[in-house]
């Protein structure tokens, strides 16, 4: 896998200039009495090439209060900032290019001293970096997720987090083993690294423990760090790993578009604004509400996609007949059939269940 390598791990130029650019805004941020450090893929050297997206962590003694507050007046000194809101608001600044997210955390030496999940993200990069050597295998690992659009823990998307990705690529030993060992898994996946659980299923809270894969943190034995994936996605990594077992290539790790199939129904939109994770839950919504209203209306959704200013629908009819059947009440029950009966004049019996035809309110899709 040299060749994909080659694409996706960052130049030593490219890691000078990043270099360069974080070591000039930290060195700012220390003017400011900061206490930054760097987090991220990027603390812990499994960035991937071309990614100008970075994460500086201002850390805050446990014992202080209103933190998001206390870096936004600090940074309002000398920057123009955009506020986030998350589990604790952050900050974005745009430099030269790159995006830098700057995150206040709390100062901790273990995960039970946390008051928020961005507080132990310190100790994950500090446990990534105690395996150095698989830095490229997760590379690989996070460009084939990517590829395959199964990355990210958004609520949008369900998928394997850059994190979850590490902590299994380094479990199995590297991206050859990850992928044998993903295409064998079964239906329900429990992994404990570190062996901080003796029975997961029994210790860890209830709401943990839905998804299909339980991954226990190695440095937060409360925590499943794949609790937001989905089945779909869990089953589209096997999937994809059996594939690629069979005939690998460099193609599984090039993004492809989506393509819209011929004659699907298409609606244009405009983005709302916002977090991306918060505007592209609404939009996932939204369309499964419209998938649901396809169906009932009778169209019948065969498949369907989006992306950030489309929804597209594959229909089996886009028209349907200008009546509709619907059910009444068995004969036995009287009351219901008098009512049935006064409200469609004509009705008709199957068995021993009423019916009635009424017109169907949008027999065409686009309607």
């Amino acid at each position: 896998m040299k060749e994909v390598l080659d694409k996706i791990k960052p130049s030593k130029q490219e890691e000078k200039i990043i270099k360069t650019k974080v070591n000039e805004l930290v060195k700012e941020l220390k003017k400011l009495k900061l206490n930054v450090i760097l987090g991220g893929s990027g603390a812990k050297n499994t960035w991937l090439k071309g990614n100008h997206d970075l994460d500086l962590f201002v850390k805050f003694k446990k014992s202080e209060q209103n933190i998001s507050k206390k870096l936004e007046v600090k940074l309002k000194k000398k920057f123009k900032i955009e506020k986030l809101h998350g589990s604790r608001d952050y900050f974005r600044i745009e430099k030269d290019n790159f995006t830098f997210e700057i995150v206040p955390i709390k100062e901790i030496r273990n995960a039970s001293q946390a008051e928020n999940i961005t507080d132990i993200s310190p100790l994950h990069a500090k446990w990534v970096n105690k395996h150095k050597k698989y830095s490229d295998d997760i590379r690989l690992a996070k460009a084939l997720a990517i590829a395959q659009k199964i990355y990210g823990a958004e609520s949008y998307i369900k998928g394997f987090s850059g994190y979850t990705l590490e902590i299994l690529t380094i479990h199995y030993k590297g991206f050859n083993n990850l992928i044998k060992n993903v295409s064998k898994w079964k239906s329900k996946v429990i992994i404990d690294t570190n062996k901080l659980l003796k029975n997961p299923l029994k210790e860890l809270n209830p709401s943990k423990i839905k998804s299909p894969l339980i991954l226990v943190d190695p440095v937060d034995k409360t925590r499943n760090a794949a609790a937001v994936l989905s089945n779909e996605n869990f089953n589209k990594f096997k999937t994809i790993c059996k594939k690629y077992l069979k005939k690998p290539s460099k193609n599984f790790f090039e993004e492809k578009p989506e393509i819209i199939p011929k004659g699907a129904v298409i609606i244009k939109f405009k983005t709302p604004k916002g977090k991306e994770d918060v505007v592209g839950a609404k939009l996932v919504k939204k369309q499964n509400f419209i998938v649901r209203s396809l169906n009932k209306e009778g169209f019948k959704v065969i498949k369907h996609g989006w992306d950030w200013e489309t929804y597209w629908f594959k229909v089996k009819n886009k028209t349907l007949p200008e009546t509709k059947e619907v059910q009444g009440p068995p004969l036995k029950l009287i009351k219901h059939v008098k009512r049935f009966k006064k409200v469609h004049k004509k009705t008709y019996l199957k068995k021993n269940k009423l019916y009635a035809k009424v017109k169907r309110e949008h027999p065409k899709i686009e309607k």
